[in-house]
């Protein structure tokens, strides 16, 4: 997920704190822990076990929960000492196979069978991978303690808002020189060049070695609007001897180093002044370092900004109050005012750059818009890489941009967007910086972690001290060894509809899938309570399988098999219709694959009057 960073100057004074910079201590666990759910039943006896072996010899343990061997749902626990500290708690974006499905978020029934023991949640920026769960699970976790950044706990604050959870929630602000101590864990952190201010890796030192979170990261050494990543810090924790570092490899595949933000700002002056009407820049609404260089390149251009969305629009408010963009607010004008200056004096921000169904950019190519209609001049940019999955989405919505004769700029024909992972050169860098004895990578899909795992080892680390893990996974360190355990957490999707967390499970997801290939084929039966026969004919509803119209023989013949079935039960007294329901279903379901070669989903409906 693709999203920016910033530079402080060295005078710069720090942020206004969002909270109390002093961490308090973990909010108070009232209730006792919730069980798992049922398909995690089994795990029950693994976790004895892991407590047995505890009592004889205290383990390090540190258990991916999410963003191991996918894009997103960032979540870490490390644990020692019947205590755990999470790192991150993100969402990810559903794939094309779950449709309906708004986000998945972890599977955090670990967390929550032993959430009196967490110290705390740390988390390391802002993007919604990383972000995006905490109000969909915090509750569930019994409202821990989060520690963050202050433009990070901004942007926390505000979702937690949009829940009404701001007051439960403890936030806690940290300064990137602060040391945090949670329990066992003495927690202390480092700035890295993402694409979003304040990003941090995190150190934990704990008491059986020191482990290294490398956050989303890159080496960008010219920096727009963000303090360099400070290298001496990573330097000094290689001094101290680093047990272990979980690296970010969303990029590992990519050969040399990841381009400069001032590059892109660079391109996207360029494409302003060249622009003849209007502009409409479109980002993801995190992207605080790529809404500062549109800043900067209005000022240049002679151009005045408006906002569309709202999510955008309480970034620019929060980044603004807090300092971390700089702009006058002169150069602001409402939407409703762009009529009132000639196009070429105009930018627009906007959300929708992933062509999502109700964002700003999307309502304007399909003409819905209130206020901004594309038209014949207009240049939109689309500054971001489409997340994974989300590709034809993209593509859907530049066609429609075009056919209603815009201008569309994207990455492929210009640079104008860069990603905030480093590509293999950053990630070398990394591991040649903190020299840990053992290396894991993480945030990426397996074949990133696959190439992340050869670049470690093409640097000396030896292939039985790099541990490539899934979510699940349990890797646990004495003094003296270090093994994944056989016992392994089990983790389900846990997908997010509308207000339901959890609720959708694979059977309707699947359910889901077959309606959206094969449709729904509804047969409606009337029975006689007292004489156990069909009322008049079976009634036929096909949504997505045929249309009804011009197959009359089909639904005929679907009908005599119903009644047919229906009758070969009429000599006994039926208490219980679902067996009948089931042959139906089954019955009508082969005989529609065997004229058709489609299997709709089947739904017989007995009404008995």
């Amino acid at each position: 997920m693709n999203e920016m960073n910033e530079t402080m100057s060295p005078s710069k004074p720090r942020p206004r704190r969002v909270a109390s910079r002093r961490p308090r201590a973990p909010h108070a666990q009232d209730s006792a822990p919730q069980g798992m759910h049922d398909d995690h039943a089994d795990f029950e006896s693994a976790n004895a076990e892991m407590n047995l072996e505890e009592a004889k010899e205290k383990k390090l343990r540190i258990i991916p929960l999410g963003g191991f061997e996918e894009v997103g749902k960032n979540c870490l626990a490390i644990e020692y000492d019947n205590q755990i500290l999470v790192i991150d708690l993100g969402l990810m974006f559903p794939n094309e196979d779950m449709p309906g499905i708004d986000y998945v978020v972890p599977d955090t029934a670990y967390l929550q069978k032993n959430k009196d023991r967490i110290k705390g949640i740390v988390i390391t920026h802002g993007h919604l991978d990383h972000i995006g769960a905490i109000p969909y699970l915090i509750r569930k976790l019994d409202f821990p303690a989060i520690y963050a950044t202050a433009l990070t706990a901004g942007l926390i604050k505000e979702r937690l808002e949009e829940f009404k959870l701001e007051r439960q929630t403890p936030l806690h602000v940290f300064h990137p020189d602060d040391t945090l101590t949670l329990g066992c864990f003495k927690i202390t952190f480092f700035l890295v060049n993402h694409n979003i201010p304040d990003a941090v890796g995190v150190a934990v030192h704990t008491p059986l070695g020191l482990i290294v979170n490398s956050c989303d990261f890159k080496f960008d050494f010219t920096p727009v609007d963000q303090k360099p990543a400070e290298i001496h810090k990573m330097a000094a924790l290689s001094g101290m001897g680093v047990l272990a570092l979980l690296s970010d490899s969303t990029n590992a595949p990519l050969k040399g180093k990841a381009m400069s933000e001032r590059e892109i700002g660079e391109n996207l002056t360029q494409v302003i002044r060249e622009a003849k009407g209007r502009v409409i820049m479109s980002t993801f609404a995190s992207l605080i370092s790529r809404i500062q260089e549109t800043m900067n390149a209005a000022i240049i251009c002679d151009r005045r900004i408006a906002v569309s969305g709202l999510s955008m629009e309480k970034n620019i408010e929060l980044a603004l109050r807090l300092g971390y963009l700089k702009m006058s607010k002169n150069v602001f004008i409402r939407l409703a005012q762009i009529d009132s200056y000639a196009d070429d004096k105009i930018i627009i921000i906007s959300t929708g750059s992933q062509g999502q169904e109700n964002s700003s950019l999307s309502r304007m190519s399909r003409g819905e818009h209130r206020q901004i209609k594309i038209k014949l001049g207009d240049t939109v940019i689309l500054s971001s890489s489409p997340i994974p999955g989300n590709e034809r989405a993209v593509q859907n919505l530049m066609n429609s941009l075009f056919k209603l004769g815009a201008k569309v700029i994207y990455n492929q024909i210009f640079g104008v967007h860069v990603s905030g992972h480093g590509h293999q050169e950053d990630l070398k860098l990394m591991i040649a910086l903190i020299r840990p004895k053992y290396f894991i990578p993480i945030h990426g899909e397996r074949y990133m972690l696959e190439r992340h795992s050869q670049l470690a080892h093409e640097l000396g680390i030896e292939e039985d001290r790099i541990f490539k893990m899934g979510n699940g996974n349990i890797l646990e360190f004495t003094k003296d060894t270090a093994k994944v355990s056989k016992i392994k957490i089990p983790i389900n999707y846990v997908m997010v509809d509308g207000l339901g967390v959890g609720d959708i499970g694979n059977v309707v997801l699947r359910d889901r899938q077959v309606m959206a290939q094969d449709g729904m084929f509804v047969i409606i039966v009337t029975i006689d309570n007292q004489t156990q026969k069909i009322i008049g004919e079976p009634d036929i509803i096909s949504r997505g399988f045929i249309y009804m119209k011009g197959n009359d023989r089909l639904i005929q013949e679907t009908k005599d098999k119903t009644k047919q079935i229906i009758n070969s039960y009429n000599e006994k007294k039926i208490e219980d219709w679902t067996p009948i329901r089931t042959h139906i279903r089954d019955d009508i379901g082969a005989y529609l694959f065997q004229k058709t070669e489609r299997r709709p989903m089947i739904l017989p409906v007995v009404i008995k009057v």
